[in-house]
């Protein structure tokens, strides 16, 4: 089991922009699908985006779509989420997970044992 460490956060204005990263312990990180979510007050962890073990792969919210980017680094033990064009609405905290299956990742409610989490703010 990796354990992870999210960062990055902080607040922005809208149009702007942040990069989260997420720091995995252990030797096995590339074998780990990652995926990051997030949590507005008062509403439901939902689904952000999601990559492959290889990181060919990658998945997204329809809300993010073509403003977010998720990437990793399987030597650096990281994966990275680009955030460009930042609305008010994304203000929430912001999770990264791992799953040996890239499916399971869709649905954070599959998911167990959620770090800190890195919370971003976007100002109007």
């Amino acid at each position: 089991q990796v354990q992870l460490v999210e960062s990055g956060g902080g607040l922005v204005q809208a149009g702007g922009s942040l990069r989260l990263s997420c720091a995995a312990s252990g030797r096995t990180f590339s074998s780990y699908a990652m995926g990051w979510f997030r949590q507005a007050p008062g509403k439901e962890r939902e689904f952000v985006a999601a990559i492959s073990m290889s990181g060919a792969s990658t998945y997204y919210a329809d809300s993010v779509k073509g403003r977010f980017t998720i990437s990793r680094d399987n030597a650096k033990n990281t994966v990275y989420l680009q955030m460009n064009s930042l609305k008010p609405e994304d203000t929430a905290h912001y999770y990264c997970n791992a799953n040996p299956s890239l499916g399971r990742l869709s649905n954070p409610g599959n998911l167990e044992r959620w770090g800190q989490g890195t919370l971003v703010t976007v100002s109007s």
